[in-house]
């Protein structure tokens, strides 16, 4: 594996060691077996949720004294600070208490000038991904481009959303609320296909490696997306909301893509949030039609 030069990645590449030590850290929980506990209704944590956010926030306090630290699992350290680490200790919770591979430690920092209103964005301007049982490690700062264990990481070329493989995420709480199954059907007829493995993070790596095309969900956190959004769009992709206006750490409408497939989505979710009569869903014989007549016109 290559290894990314610290002083061209002052904050990304500390911000990695830590993330390993975490990520260890979670791999042993995961091998021995944890037990869940509800913190609301059907929310789940764990030993290992805990101890791995309280792990990052020691390092932090040790590596980076003067940054700002906001954790998943409760952590609120100097929040008037220029820089501000978003930590999910463990992303992918029910996944980890089920025994199931998928999951990360994500730790996006956000730069919040002096006189930035609380209620506004900083520049997110590093971000750490890392998936303990795959050791691979996500890394990325503003303007320098995306890595995956050293290589550096592009989106996908596909340019047709009938050709992509995406992605979603249902809310473990108020699920009843979600209009998003409505959603997924749609996209599942439209596309090559749609997973729903259960990790925010992950799934906004994978489109920033080109593993999956796009990536929607509602009501996130910004410890679900700081570092991802970032990854992703350092990988030639975008990020917006869904009417395609400027993605916001608050996270509530989520669009990620490889910037190719992104007015076709963004489409689709215009005419379901207006009302308005979907064209009927292709068949086999005419998803071959549109592909056939793309690669026409681009001859």
């Amino acid at each position: 594996m290559s290894e990314l030069d610290a002083s061209q990645f002052p904050f990304a590449v500390p911000a990695a060691a830590i993330a390993r030590e975490a990520g260890a850290l979670l791999k042993s929980y995961y091998e021995q077996g944890v037990t869940a506990e509800f913190k609301g209704d059907v929310d789940i944590v764990t030993v290992a949720d805990r101890a791995s956010e309280k792990l990052i926030g020691e390092r932090l306090r040790e590596v980076f004294p003067q940054h700002g630290v906001f954790g998943e699992e409760g952590t609120r350290q100097q929040l008037d600070a220029e820089y501000r680490w978003y930590i999910d200790p463990l992303d992918g919770t029910t996944n980890f208490a089920h025994g199931f591979p998928y999951f990360c430690v994500s730790m996006g920092l956000e730069q919040r000038p002096a006189g930035t209103p609380e209620d506004a964005d900083g520049t997110i301007v590093a971000a750490v991904i890392y998936e303990p049982l795959r050791d691979e490690l996500f890394i990325a700062e503003k303007g320098k481009g995306a890595y995956l264990n050293g290589r550096r990481i592009q989106t996908s070329p596909t340019k047709m959303l009938q050709e992509s493989l995406i992605a979603t995420g249902f809310p473990s709480r108020k699920r009843h609320e979600s209009p998003n199954i409505h959603f997924y059907q749609e996209f599942t007829l439209r596309s090559h296909g749609v997973r729903r493995a259960g990790a925010a993070a992950v799934d906004l790596a994978y489109v920033a490696c080109g593993r999956l095309e796009g990536f929607w969900e509602f009501n996130l956190n910004p410890w679900d997306t700081a570092a991802g959004s970032l990854l992703v769009t350092e990988a030639g992709g975008e990020i917006t909301r869904f009417d395609g206006s400027a993605f916001r750490l608050d996270s509530h409408e989520v669009l990620a893509t490889n910037g190719k497939i992104g007015k076709e989505m963004r489409e689709l979710f215009a005419d379901m949030f207006a009302g308005r009569g979907l064209s009927p869903i292709p068949t086999p014989e005419e998803f071959k039609q549109r592909r056939d007549a793309a690669e026409a016109a681009e001859r």
